[in-house]
């Protein structure tokens, strides 16, 4: 009996530990971009149709096994039934306004900018409250599934609201091996620095910068939440113009040119599993 008991306690241990979201990405990115104007469009949930937002393709893929990120646009007045996913997912509002809680909850509406994180297995409804609704969502594991609330499950972790107001931004010259321009801010978001551990962050870059990101790790991956980058891949003489919900990857030691354009800020969102730095064009 008590062989069958401890038996039991190591499988659900097994389950328990399988649930938890993955830490690591053994996947290298390579240089390629996609901007906003060339994003492939789907259903986020096929079975519901023209009921379900759409769900626009930037890395990876969402019905496989490994990490992915991918956009999600809601229609104004979207509400989803209660439901679950199989897997915990981070999102970040690029336009309008979303609510992400359980059935019960008071609406609070994220602005552009505000950070939240659906834990696996627990029941909640999303809903969006503007003309425009576009966020970017981003898993560590597939595939992603929608699934009833019957199936719902505890798999340790909790959910985070942050209303873009509620960000901590820092001076990034405060990161050593971040940047050395002072105009640069940058506000942690998820993850650890320890090493090969996955980390994100939001990086603000001022009015008229002009400068470069080069990727110190295996793998690194940016999203424009705000405003509008020229980029271009050093060596590459083709030039793309991101707009919000263009997407970006580069490899270990590549070097991408970027400027705001625009009268206004850029905001990127940024995930890697190292380090990566930013600075100005350097004067020869």
């Amino acid at each position: 009996m008590k062989q069958h008991i401890l038996t039991a306690l190591i499988l659900l241990t097994s389950v328990f530990v399988n649930a938890q979201t993955p830490t690591t990405d053994p996947a290298k990115s390579k240089n390629e971009v996609v901007t906003a104007d060339n994003v492939e469009w789907g259903w986020l949930n096929p079975l519901r149709g023209d009921k379900s937002p759409a769900a626009g393709k930037l890395w990876g893929d969402r019905t496989d096994t490994l990490a992915s990120g991918f956009l999600v646009k809601f229609k104004k007045g979207f509400a989803s039934p209660p439901h679950i996913h199989n897997v915990t997912y981070r999102g970040v509002v690029i336009k309008g306004l979303l609510h992400n809680d359980d059935d019960q909850a008071e609406k609070q509406w994220l602005p552009p900018g505000s950070f939240w994180i659906q834990p696996a297995g627990e029941a909640h409804i999303t809903a969006a409250n503007a003309e425009e609704n576009l966020a970017y969502i981003e898993i560590q594991e597939g595939p992603y599934l929608v699934k009833p609330t019957n199936e719902a499950f505890d798999n340790g972790e909790r959910p985070v609201n942050v209303d873009e107001n509620n960000l901590v931004w820092l001076n990034a010259t405060d990161i050593s091996w971040l940047t050395n321009e002072s105009a640069i801010e940058t506000a942690f978001l998820w993850g650890t620095h320890h090493e090969n551990k996955l980390r994100a962050s939001l990086i603000k870059l001022p009015k008229g910068f002009e400068g470069y990101i080069k990727n110190l790790s295996s793998n690194f991956r940016a999203v424009v939440i705000k405003g509008t980058l020229a980029h271009q891949i050093n060596g590459n003489k083709f030039i793309s113009l991101l707009e919000k919900g263009s997407y970006f990857g580069a490899k270990k030691d590549a070097l991408h040119n970027i400027m705001v354009k625009d009268d206004d800020e850029a905001i990127l969102y940024v995930r890697s599993n190292g380090n990566f730095e930013i600075d100005t064009i350097r004067k020869h």
